[in-house]
């Protein structure tokens, strides 16, 4: 089977940081986290939502903390999921403060808008204290007064010298454990203004498309600005945003980060498009193979490919294979070589069973 070694993309080592007990930059696994839509203050609703979350595989999961009592319930979530939580926090620094003695691994702010030097650093003071990383959020749509009028629209000028501005702040107050976005709705300025931040620094970096759409306009701009970043080795956790239940947000990224080979997990399906070829109903093959295999944790690749023109080729590529070889019959490649046949009679259930037998075989 081919291991396919032209798929190599030479990611940019930045320095480690800690959200938690989750490593982020240096040669650590990309990250992949997600946003709650509940009330914080809804402690039942937001740990079931979290948790829905971590079971989808995310590593890392953000909460809304516009108020007080959000903060404080952060002190009941943290003891109650198994992820680190980053707080968001918009201009109060007292929301920052609370929510690092309440448990949060990160505090998710853009210093410029905390307010004076003295509220700056008792945040980071706090943060020190509380063994609590940062992410320095620059967002286009929320850029600092004085750089919007200097630039006179957002561009990626503006926000790198905005992040910039802010680096130097949480390096003023001796503090380095902290990561940096500068996120944007248009992929072109988001794209831009990563790769020239990445040119200068060496921090870690969060990329993500910001409000990036729907769950299907959303999946695809994310995966064009996020993919083009990444395959030229920029990045070190993802968010893709979407206006969707946040578990699709985790599948998407981390079928974006799959797509790329830079981390496997679970059943990747490679399957035809329909046309006359076909000898078995292969659009609804795959939904149903796909529906049943999610509980799939190991990383096996499943090629479902409708007729013997392009089958046998792609099979072969694939820890299992499945080629449509007539009307009655299918052909099952297992590593790249030819297994058995089967009837169509039972053709899903038998696939299924393939696939857990292979998963079981590397969990030993």
């Amino acid at each position: 089977m081919n291991t396919r070694p032209y798929r190599i993309i030479n990611r940019k080592k930045t320095k480690t940081i800690m959200v938690g007990n989750v490593a982020i930059g240096g040669n650590n696994p990309i990250s992949v986290q997600s946003m709650t839509n509940t009330l914080t203050t809804d402690v039942t609703k937001t740990i079931n939502q979290i948790n829905n979350i971590i079971d989808a595989g995310a590593d890392l999961v953000r909460v809304s903390c516009p108020d007080k009592e959000s903060t404080l319930a952060l002190k009941t979530i943290t003891k109650n999921v198994s992820v680190p939580i980053i707080a968001d926090i918009h201009f109060h620094y007292k929301r920052a403060i609370e929510a690092a003695e309440s448990g949060a691994a990160c505090l998710r702010i853009n210093p410029g808008n905390i307010g004076s030097g003295e509220r700056i650093k008792s945040v980071i003071q706090a943060a020190k204290e509380n063994n609590c990383s940062i992410r320095i959020g620059v967002n286009a749509g929320s850029l600092e007064k004085n750089i919007l009028e200097k630039y006179k629209s957002p561009c990626p000028e503006a926000l790198v010298e905005s992040a910039l501005s802010n680096i130097k702040i949480l390096e003023d107050g001796d503090f380095t454990n902290f990561k940096i976005s500068v996120k944007a709705s248009d992929i072109f300025l988001a794209v831009a203004s990563y790769e020239k931040l990445s040119e200068i620094t060496n921090y870690p970096l969060h990329i993500g498309i910001t409000e990036a759409g729907s769950l299907n306009y959303g999946t695809i701009q994310s995966s064009i600005g996020l993919g083009k970043l990444l395959w030229s080795g920029i990045g070190d956790t993802i968010r893709v945003s979407l206006s969707a239940d946040p578990v699709e947000e985790v599948k998407a990224g981390f079928q974006i980060l799959k797509s790329l080979g830079i981390r496997n997990k679970g059943v990747t399906i490679i399957s035809c498009p329909s046309c006359a070829r076909q000898n078995f109903d292969v659009i609804n093959t795959v939904k149903i193979i796909e529906e049943k295999l999610s509980h799939i944790k190991e990383t096996i690749s499943l090629s479902i490919i409708g007729c013997v023109v392009n089958g046998p080729g792609e099979a072969r590529e694939t820890n299992i294979g499945i080629t449509g070889g007539g009307k009655k019959f299918h052909q099952i490649y297992i590593d790249g070589n030819v297994s058995h046949r089967m009837e169509q009679k039972d053709f899903i259930n038998h696939v299924i069973n393939l696939v857990e037998e292979y998963a079981e075989r590397l969990r030993k």
